[in-house]
């Protein structure tokens, strides 16, 4: 491989055709790495504002080709260069020749801190020598990494020319190496001289003394073979000593006949029960009450104030529903069985919401323990990430692995339950690795009295994760994978970088990144490309969806760290919102928030509430004050206040994921950083076992079809592309045809068409509708001329179970970017003797969003079902398209009139606080208005442009849509555009400025009796956002549509009509 300035490496697909878009010119090109054949490259092309992208294949004998098709003879060339100088001259095949090179930006290599506080990490921390890097202290490892930093700065690209010109002889690297080692021998030989006295005391017919020895004593200049040598022969005493120690003290046992001390069996203490929990409520408007809550025996027992017997026990198998209302934090609904015919409803007003949430909890955990289930519907998975600081921990660790402190904590009633996984990340951890993983089963061993079994550990320097799982969980581990990625200085120091793990739980898949960013407040750039290097690089999960994007392959992805994103606002002004505990304030300006809502990192994830103060920068051995100053030799540096330290998530669509803690601790003070936890309820499958034998008749297999999909990709290329379909629901992966229509009329954006003749009918490995409702598809759209990818998305089949068709509509991904938008109509048809399913044991408990005073004392047994609210599983019902800029295909009008407000349906239960934040950094956020709007137009034609697609009055964000009445095709509903009512003439936009003013991140104010009401209790936020661009808006004119409104007014209103 050269090292060309037009040779790119590993970028992205949509960062080549960026690259190329800004050169401009007919005849500029690029090369960068295959993202779909290992060892290949990718040519990139720009001819007529569009790029053509040809693929670079090695053969057997490692000469280099560009592909062809099928009977054009191929020309083969040695290096890669070579090939770039033929396709310079004309008439070689391509649309154009070889013109201009796009050469890659040289980025300055600089220092990255480590240790903020001045403390070393591990390896020692670093301070500028010779341009580059050397130790701060002189020694052994300090002058190694400065050797190295030399030769990666200034004669690595010797050794490259010099393999380039075929010498396989990396002579540079020789010399360097030998240089670094030399005092190496010096240490080896003394170690080795105590070895062989240790071996000899054990082995008294010892050989002489070992050659190497001698050669050692001999030799007057360091060689790397003689180095080698010794360090074999170190490595064959150290693994041969135990043996001999062993059967030498066994041989003098056997020998003089002495008879070992008796160990007695210790056996680890058992599990501590759970002791019986009593919460102060208030029933009905005045009245007291006690609820207790044995999860031991499965019974919740009733008891009004001044009565010493309980008023009513009821058992874990008589409660139906548990519903948690949204409008008020501190109220809950039971529903239970009085008798066979009877259910009543009691409603209880806790202390607090912390209280009521426990309560929740250990009724959840009393319908576990007391389930007939052999595997489990709902686990609990705890999170922790910590910057150490490079200091040992303290002696008790309590309040982090019990979830107390501050923020949103767990309660005093549960915060001793045992999680079922336990996940551990930590950052600057000086610890060694089994001392560290040894400390934390220790620290949970006398919180929980639970041995726990480590799954995983994975460590890069001084980064490291430990996952620990309950015993009985251990058998339903597989899969275990684990990978580092190094983004430290030139991505070669593991300074800075991720470690993650990734397992299988039973059918459920999970994985986990613990990172650490670069550090500095001016370097919010340099840590997006950390996340996207580690998107990029980190191999975890399932080899065959190696294609997709990390986040995508997961059932569950957790991304935890010391994230290093800072607040942009002076110090000051920070302690002063700290102090107020004004903290939505301060993540206005969270540059992690920012770069979210602009889409540049952790584009879908979700994150808690944040209730909890900056965690760093503190005092050491106080949590009184911040430390905000560092001096240094070159003058003051200043580290304000920040939350460097997060926990994400991100989920599969219809998949059940609460997080019920979120905060740091505030007793734990050896670091600079104080610990952050999260806890979570999340919802496994088990591998399912079918109750029938499948039937071998089509009847009898269930089939997922397919009617249209219709993608529109950001590309500036015109390739043919086809579908290429995963799912573990798959016996293997299939592919479509290469799509039936497309076009490129819009600069930037590619739409492509496929219809029921070209996507395949797939058939699931098992028919039953309880296994497919927790399946899953990933789609990729690949090109047909490069087989790479354009983007790919995730669809859940849980919503397109039916006879008729549902309608989806998702993002597209790809390498952390969102890259388009796909939709479509598809449908799982299931056997009628095979739609048998049950309820969840997450699904009991729902959210009530409308508060009601009216109390329904009997129900009968079919009321209760339409009582139920939705299910966590389920998607939100209120939802959104995803970039409006897509629609610019559907044509239109010139003029369009003001559209008036639309009533909306009631929110589900995902709409509670957390699916708010969630939603607050979704690129569907700003485009909830879009759902709730109908696009205006004197002609019935208009509103049929397109025949395939109806949209619903609610739409799924980001997940399926589901029409409301299926065989109506409508246009889908698109952005509105409003003349300004003091501006006459044409208003309309071109398609062009549609895309601009649409598909990019910007807030402004929008004007009163807009669609967009102003009295949006969120912020009042304009959500459609503008681009900044070189072109100019259309002046007096703006995009909107209508707005979701959450006020109790328009809910109840909302309530009536659809119930």
């Amino acid at each position: 491989m050269t090292a060309a300035s037009w040779y790119h490496r590993d970028i992205s697909r949509v960062v080549a055709e960026d690259l190329l878009a800004k050169a401009g010119k007919d005849g500029c090109f690029l090369v960068r790495d295959s993202e779909s054949v290992s060892g290949a490259y990718a040519l990139c092309l720009l001819f007529q504002r569009h790029v053509h992208t040809y693929r670079i294949l090695p053969d057997e004998e490692g000469l280099l080709s560009v592909q062809t098709i099928q009977g054009i003879q191929a020309k083969c060339f040695r290096t890669l260069t070579d090939l770039i100088g033929a396709y310079q001259q004309p008439n070689n095949g391509l649309v154009i020749p070889l013109l201009y090179p796009v050469n890659r930006a040289r980025e300055p290599v600089e220092e990255d801190s480590d240790g903020e506080d001045g403390r070393a990490s591990h390896p020692p921390s670093l301070v500028p020598h010779s341009g580059i890097i050397a130790g701060s202290t002189s020694g052994p490892a300090s002058d190694f990494m400065g050797f190295m930093a030399d030769y990666l700065s200034h004669h690595l690209q010797l050794d490259l020319e010099a393999l380039r010109n075929g010498n396989l002889q990396l002579r540079h690297l020789s010399t360097a190496l030998v240089t670094a080692c030399r005092g190496l021998h010096s240490e080896i030989d003394f170690t080795l001289a105590g070895l062989e006295t240790l071996a000899k005391v054990f082995d008294p017919p010892a050989s002489p003394r070992s050659p190497v020895r001698e050669q050692g004593l001999l030799a007057s200049d360091p060689d790397l073979e003689l180095l080698l040598s010794k360090i074999a022969t170190v490595n064959h005493l150290l693994s041969s000593l135990e043996k001999k120690v062993l059967k030498t003290l066994q041989e003098t046992v056997i020998k003089h006949k002495l008879a070992l001390p008796s160990m007695a069996a210790v056996h680890p203490p058992a599990a501590k029960p759970m002791a019986v929990q009593s919460f102060e409520v208030k029933v009905g408007k005045t009245q007291r009450a006690s609820l207790t809550v044995d999860v031991e025996s499965g019974t919740m027992a009733i008891t009004k104030r001044g009565c010493s017997s309980p008023e009513e026990t009821i058992s874990q198998d008589k409660i139906l529903q548990l519903i948690k209302y949204q409008s008020m934090q501190s109220k809950v609904r039971l529903v239970y069985d009085r008798d066979q015919h009877r259910s009543l409803t009691r409603d209880f007003i806790f202390q607090n919401a912390r209280k009521r949430e426990a309560f929740c909890q250990l009724l959840q955990l009393m319908k576990i323990q007391h389930s007939n289930l052999d595997e489990p519907d709902l686990i609990s998975v705890y999170v922790g990430t910590w910057n150490m600081g490079s200091a040992p921990p303290p002696r008790s660790m309590a309040s982090w692995l019990t979830s107390r402190g501050l923020g949103q904590t767990q309660d005093e009633t549960t915060a001793g339950i045992p999680h079922d996984i336990y996940v551990i990340g930590t950052q600057e951890n000086s610890l060694g690795d089994r001392e560290w993983v040894e400390f934390l089963r220790a620290s949970l061993k006398t919180l929980m009295s639970i041995d726990f079994r480590v799954v995983a550990l994975q460590c890069l320097w001084s980064i490291k994760i430990v996952v620990l799982v309950k015993p009985e969980h251990e058998r339903r581990i597989s899969h275990v994978n684990t990978s580092s990625v190094k983004t430290g200085i030139a991505n070669t120091l593991g300074n800075k970088g991720a470690v993650g793990v990734s397992f299988l739980f039973n059918g459920t898949s999970f994985g986990f990144v613990n990172c650490h960013l670069a550090s500095g407040s001016e370097k919010t750039h340099r840590r997006n490309q950390n996340y996207s290097d580690i998107l990029r690089s980190l191999v975890l999960g399932d080899r065959r969806l190696s294609s997709f994007d990390l986040t995508l392959r997961f059932t569950h992805l957790f991304w935890f760290g010391d994230l290093n994103y800072r607040l942009d606002m002076e110090v000051q002004d920070i302690l002063a919102h700290v102090n107020k505990k004004e903290f939505e304030a301060l993540l206005a300006v969270d540059q992690l928030t920012l770069e979210r809502e602009k889409n540049k990192v952790f584009l879908r994830f979700s994150e808690g509430d944040i209730s909890f103060p900056p965690t760093y920068r503190y005092e050491r051995g106080s949590r009184d004050s911040y430390v905000w100053q560092k001096f240094k030799t070159t003058g003051v540096r200043i580290n304000v206040p920040s939350w460097c330290d997060r926990i994400l998530w991100k989920s599969h669509p219809e998949t059940h994921m609460l997080c019920n803690s979120y905060g740091c601790t505030d007793d734990i003070v050896t670091s600079d950083h104080s610990p952050v936890f999260a806890t979570f309820e999340v919802g496994v499958t088990s591998q399912f076992v079918p109750r029938k034998v499948p039937g071998s008749s089509p009847e009898s297999l269930a089939c997922i079809e397919w009617d249209s999909v219709e993608v529109i990709v950001k590309t500036a290329s015109r390739s043919k592309c086809y579908i290429e379909f995963h799912s573990y629901c798959l016996e293997e992966s299939q592919r479509s045809g290469e799509n039936s229509s497309q076009s490129s009329d819009i600069p930037g954006f590619l739409k492509l068409s496929w219809s029921a003749k070209q996507l395949p009918v797939l058939s699931p490995i098992l028919s039953d509708l309880e296994y497919l409702l927790d399946q899953h598809l990933l789609l990729s759209i690949k090109g047909m001329d490069s087989c790479e990818s354009y983007g790919e998305c995730c669809i859940a089949m849980r919503s397109m179970v039916g006879s008729l068709a549902q309608q989806f509509e998702t993002f597209l991904f790809h390498r952390g970017e969102e890259t388009g938008s796909m939709r479509g109509w598809m449908k799982v048809r299931v056997p009628k003797d095979r739609r048998s399913t049950r309820e969840r044991l997450y699904e009991w408990i729902s959210f009530e969003t409308d508060e009601t005073e009216s109390d329904f004392p009997t129900l009968s047994k079919p009321a209760l079902r339409a009582v139920r609210s939705r299910p966590l599983s389920l998607p939100d019902a209120a939802g959104s398209y995803t970039n409006p800029a897509y629609f610019i295909f559907e044509g239109v009008p010139n003029t369009w009139a003001q559209c008036p407000r639309l009533p909306e349906p009631p929110y589900s239960q995902a709409s509670d606080r957390q699916a708010d934040r969630y939603l607050d950094h979704s690129p569907c956020r700003r485009l909830q208005s879009l759902t709730g709007a109908q696009a205006c137009s004197s002609s019935k034609e208009q509103l049929q442009r397109s025949p395939h697609y109806s949209v619903p009055e609610t739409i799924s964000c980001g997940h399926q849509l589901s029409p409301s009445q299926i065989g109506r095709h409508k246009r889908p509903k698109s952005a509105i555009l409003t003349r300004h009512p003091q501006t006459s003439g044409d208003c309309s936009l071109t398609a062009l400025h549609m895309a601009w003013c649409l598909s990019d991140v910007d807030t402004e104010p929008h004007k009163r009796g807009s669609c967009l009401d102003p009295s949006q209790p969120e912020g009042r936020k304009n959500l459609l956002r503008h681009t900044r661009s070189a072109l100019e808006p259309p002046p007096q004119s703006c995009w909107e549509g209508a707005g979701s409104q959450r006020d109790t007014r328009r809910l109840n209103r909302a309530r009536e009509k659809y119930h």
